[in-house]
C-alpha cells in the first residue's frame, strides 16, 4: 500500500504550493490500486475518505495511511477522516483524527474559496471541476449566468471572479450557498452582483420562463438521481431532461455547460444523447473540459479503469460546453 502511496505522491510533487493553500487529489485510490480509499489535500488539512463496508477495518487502514502522510508531509496540521458506510452521521460527514480546526478556506486561480470539511457527506468543493472553475474564469467576462444546482457556489464565484455582470446561485439548501457567499467575500468580489436563491430546481426555471428572464451561460451540475414534488433528476435515464428544462433561458449566442457525473452511463452514450438534442441546429458541441489528473490518476500511478468506458471523457465525471442558438 505504502509503495502506491509513495508513486502517487511523487506524481502530484507539482501541485504542493509553498504556502500550501491549495486543494488536490493525493491518492485517487479507485484508479490508483486501493478502491476503497481516497485522500485529499484542503490547505493545510489532509482528508482521507474509507468507502470500505467494515468501518472498522477501514478505520485501521485510515489511521495507517494518516500516519504515512503526516511522515512524509510535515506540514500538514489537521487530519479529517469520513466513513461512507458508518452508521453514524458524524462519522459520514467526518471526524478531526489529528490537530484541531480543519481549513476553511482553499485558494484557487487567484481566487479564494471557503470550505466546511465536516458540513456534509462530500468535502464542499469537488476537486474534478477545477478545469470548469479556469474556463468560467477565461470566459465569463460580462455575461449573466445562472448556477443551477450551485450546492455550495464555486462555479458561479468562478464566473463571477470572471468578470460576470450577474451571477445567479440556485440550491434548495440555504446553508451551502451561504458557503459560496463567503467565497465571494473571502476573494473580495462584488457580492452585490451574486443573488443566492434557495429553492427547488423546477420551480426556479418555471419562474424564470414565466417573467422572460434569460442568460448568457446556464451550468446544469445536478445531482445522479433526486425527485422532489415538482420533478425528478436522473443522470442516467433522462440526462437530457434537464438540459431541455434550461433551453428556453439562455440567450442566442449564450452557452450551456452541463455536467454528468453517472458513473455506468458511458461518454459514448452521453455524446449520442448530446448529438441528438444537437440535430436540430439550435444546439452545438462546442468544447469538452477535461478533469485535473489528479483526480483521474496519471498514466504512471493507473491501475484500474473505470467500470464503464468514459471516452471521449477522460473520468465518468462527463463536462460539456453546448452552444445555443435562437431561431
Amino acid at each position: 500500500m505504502h509503495s502506491q502511496l509513495h508513486q502517487a505522491l511523487d506524481a502530484r510533487e507539482h501541485l504542493i504550493n509553498d504556502d500550501h493553500t491549495a486543494a488536490f487529489r493525493l491518492f485517487s485510490g479507485f484508479y490508483e490500486g486501493r478502491p476503497d480509499v481516497v485522500a485529499d489535500v484542503y490547505a493545510r488539512t489532509l482528508l482521507l475518505w474509507g468507502y470500505g463496508e467494515d468501518v472498522e477495518t477501514m478505520a485501521e487502514t485510515l489511521r495507517d495511511i494518516q500516519q504515512f502522510y503526516l511522515e512524509q508531509l510535515p506540514w500538514i496540521n489537521c487530519v479529517v477522516q469520513k466513513f461512507r458506510s458508518a452508521q453514524k452521521r458524524s462519522w459520514q460527514r467526518g471526524i478531526v483524527t489529528y490537530g484541531e480546526t480543519p481549513a476553511q478556506k482553499v485558494n484557487e486561480h487567484g481566487l479564494c474559496y471557503a470550505v466546511d470539511l465536516t458540513m456534509n457527506q462530500d468535502a464542499s468543493f469537488y476537486l474534478d471541476t477545477r478545469h470548469l472553475r479556469r474556463w468560467l474564469i477565461d470566459h465569463a467576462g460580462g455575461w449573466s449566468v445562472f448556477n443551477a444546482f450551485a450546492y455550495t457556489g464555486s462555479l458561479g464565484v468562478a464566473a463571477l471572479g470572471g468578470g460576470a455582470s450577474r451571477v445567479v446561485q440556485g440550491d434548495r439548501n440555504r446553508d451551502f450557498l451561504a458557503l459560496g457567499r463567503t467565497s465571494g467575500m473571502l476573494s473580495h468580489l462584488d457580492i452585490g452582483k451574486m443573488k443566492l436563491k434557495a429553492a427547488d430546481f423546477f420551480q426556479q426555471v418555471a419562474q424564470f420562463k414565466g417573467v422572460g428572464r434569460t442568460f448568457d451561460c446556464v451550468i446544469v451540475d445536478p445531482p445522479f438521481f433526486s425527485t422532489t414534488g415538482s420533478g425528478t433528476v436522473d443522470l442516467v435515464n433522462e440526462s437530457v431532461r434537464v438540459i431541455n428544462k434550461v433551453r428556453p433561458l439562455i440567450k442566442g449566442g449564450g452557452y450551456l455547460v452541463t455536467i454528468n457525473n453517472a458513473l455506468f452511463l458511458s461518454g459514448a452514450e452521453y455524446m449520442r444523447s448530446l448529438e441528438g438534442l444537437c440535430a436540430d441546429g439550435y444546439l452545438t458541441i462546442e468544447e469538452l473540459i477535461s478533469v485535473p489528473q489528479d483526480v483521474t490518476g496519471y498514466p504512471s500511478t493507473i491501475v484500474n479503469q473505470p467500470p464503464t468506458d468514459p471516452a471521449p471523457f477522460d473520468h465518468p465525471t462527463k463536462i460539456v460546453v453546448l452552444g445555443v442558438r435562437k431561431k
